[in-house]
């Protein structure tokens, strides 16, 4: 595990979420501010509102490629034409390293239920699922942001 995905899981197990712990991982390397980025992240956790849509964690790192397209590619459409092909990319990757890119499915319950809810804590499936989730978006993102700010 490197150092980023170490930061993201530490900052997952205590008390971030999904989403915010990758994008939080990267404010050092991509010189942004963290409480902002926690801030801008809060909302997709859980699928977004745990509403188990698009991995929290995914859509953190879908985040990310924009912070970090906008610092490395001045023009606007060429940027936007990029980012969309990374999330694309990254999406695809996700799925097959996770085996779906949808909260729900990850998850197999349904976070909106208190059922949901007690299935998820007594299964650690922030341990077990989760944090496999967050690994395989930084990693991923690791190997798209090759180059150095």
């Amino acid at each position: 595990m490197n150092i980023t995905e170490e930061k993201a899981i530490q900052s997952f197990r205590s008390g971030l979420n999904c989403a915010q712990s990758v994008v939080t991982a990267y404010t050092d390397r991509l010189k942004f501010d963290a409480n902002l980025a926690a801030g801008l992240s809060c909302g997709f956790g859980g699928g977004m509102g745990r509403l188990q849509q698009v991995c929290g964690a995914l859509t953190g790192a879908f985040m990310v490629l924009g912070i970090y397209y906008s610092q490395c590619i001045p023009d606007q459409t060429e940027r936007k034409n990029i980012t969309y092909a990374a999330v694309r990319k990254l999406r695809s990757d996700f799925k097959l390293k996770c085996g779906a890119a949808d909260c729900r499915t990850l998850l197999g319950c349904d976070l909106q239920t208190e059922e949901g809810m007690c299935f998820h804590k007594e299964t650690n499936q922030s341990k077990t699922i989760c944090e496999k989730c967050i690994t395989a978006a930084v990693e991923l993102l690791d190997g798209i942001m090759t180059d150095e700010l």
